[in-house]
C-alpha cells in the first residue's frame, strides 16, 4: 500500500504545488506591471501544464519514457472523455454558443504533428524544436488576436484570470512561489518513483501507468474548472479549458522535455494510444462546427468510451 499512499501524496503536493506556481506568479507579474493579457496568455497556460512538465522531466531523467509520454498522451485522452464527459452528466454543456473553431484547428494539427514525430521512433531535441515552434506559433496567433480586441475596446478584465489579485502584498507572492518551486519537484518525485514501482509489482508496463493514475491524475485540476464552469453555465470556459490544456500538453511538455534527454516511443503508443487520443479530438468535431450541445446523453457516452479504453488498457 506505501507505493499507492506515497504516489497519491505525491499526485497531492503536485497540484497544490502547481496552484500556488500560479497565484504567485500571475501576482507578480500583474504587480510588476505585466498586462493581464500576457499573463493569462503565458503565465497561467504553462502553469497550470507545470504538474505534467515536471513529472515529464523527472520521467525522462530516470529513464522512465513510458511515465512520460503516458502522461501527455493520457491526459489529453482523458481531457476530452473524462473532463467533457463527467460535468455534461450534471449539466449539459451549452457549446453550440462557442466559438472554438480556431484553436481546436491548431489542437487537431498540434495532434496531427506529434503523431507524425512520434512514428520516428523517438522525440529528439529537434522534435522538441519542432514542437515549441509550433507553440511559438499558436501563441504569436493568439497575442494577435488578444491585441486586436484590446484596439477594438475589448480589453481583458482581470476577472478573467481567476487567481489575480492587484493588491496581494510582495511577503505572500513570496510565500506561493516558494511553495510552488518546492513542491513541484518533490511532488513529482514522489509521484513517478512510486508509479514506476507499482508497474513492476502489479507487472504492468510503465505506458499504461502513465495513460492511467498519471494522466488521471494530473487532469483532476481541468475536471474541477470544467465542473465549476458547468455549474455557472461557462461551456466556453469548459470547452476552451480542455482545448488549450491538450495543445501545452503537445507542444510544450513534450517539447521541453526532449532537452533533458531523447524519449523513446513504446509501439503500444502506435497501435493504439495515439490513435485513441486522435479519435477523441475528433469527437468534438459536431460540438466545435455543427453547433451542438454536450448533453447529458453525450456525457454518458463520452464517459462510457472513456471507461471502455482504461478496461482495455489493463
Amino acid at each position: 500500500m506505501m507505493p499507492w499512499l506515497l504516489s497519491g501524496l505525491g499526485l497531492v503536493i503536485l497540484l497544490l504545488a502547481g496552484d500556488a506556481l500560479v497565484r504567485g506568479a500571475v501576482n507578480l507579474s500583474l504587480r510588476l506591471g505585466v498586462p493581464a493579457l500576457i499573463v493569462s496568455l503565458t503565465i497561467v497556460a504553462f502553469g497550470t501544464s507545470a504538474p505534467e512538465l515536471l513529472i515529464a522531466i523527472r520521467a525522462v531523467g530516470e529513464n522512465a519514457d513510458g511515465i512520460a509520454l503516458g502522461n501527455v498522451v493520457g491526459s489529453n485522452t482523458a481531457n476530452i472523455l473524462m473532463v467533457l464527459g463527467i460535468p455534461a452528466l450534471m449539466r449539459s454543456l451549452h457549446t453550440s454558443e462557442c466559438d472554438t473553431r480556431k484553436n481546436y484547428v491548431f489542437m487537431l494539427i498540434a495532434s496531427v504533428l506529434f503523431i507524425a514525430l512520434a512514428f520516428c521512433g523517438t522525440f529528439t531535441i529537434w522534435s522538441g524544436l519542432i514542437l515549441l515552434a509550433a507553440l511559438s506559433v499558436v501563441l504569436g496567433v493568439a497575442f494577435r488576436e488578444a491585441r486586436a480586441h484590446r484596439r477594438n475596446g475589448k480589453d481583458s478584465e482581470l476577472d478573467d484570470i481567476e487567481e489575480a489579485d492587484p493588491d496581494m502584498p510582495y511577503w505572500r507572492i513570496g510565500i506561493y512561489l516558494f511553495l510552488g518551486l518546492i513542491g513541484l519537484p518533490l511532488g513529482a518525485d514522489l509521484l513517478v518513483d512510486n508509479a514506476s514501482i507499482i508497474a513492476r509489482t502489479y507487472g504492468v508496463t510503465e505506458t499504461v501507468i502513465g495513460l492511467t493514475l498519471v494522466a488521471i491524475g494530473t487532469s483532476l485540476p481541468e475536471l474541477a474548472t470544467t465542473v465549476i464552469a458547468a455549474l455557472r453555465r461557462q461551456a466556453d470556459v469548459a470547452l476552451g479549458n480542455v482545448i488549450g490544456s491538450n495543445m501545452f500538453n503537445l507542444l510544450a511538455i513534450v517539447g521541453i522535455a526532449t532537452f533533458i534527454g531523447p524519449i523513446s516511443v513504446d509501439p503500444s503508443f502506435l497501435r493504439v494510444d495515439l490513435w485513441v487520443m486522435l479519435a477523441s479530438s475528433l469527437l468534438l468535431v459536431p460540438f466545435v462546427f455543427f453547433k451542438m450541445d454536450i448533453t447529458r446523453t453525450w456525457g454518458i457516452i463520452l464517459s462510457a468510451v472513456y471507461v471502455v479504453y482504461l478496461v482495455q488498457l489493463f
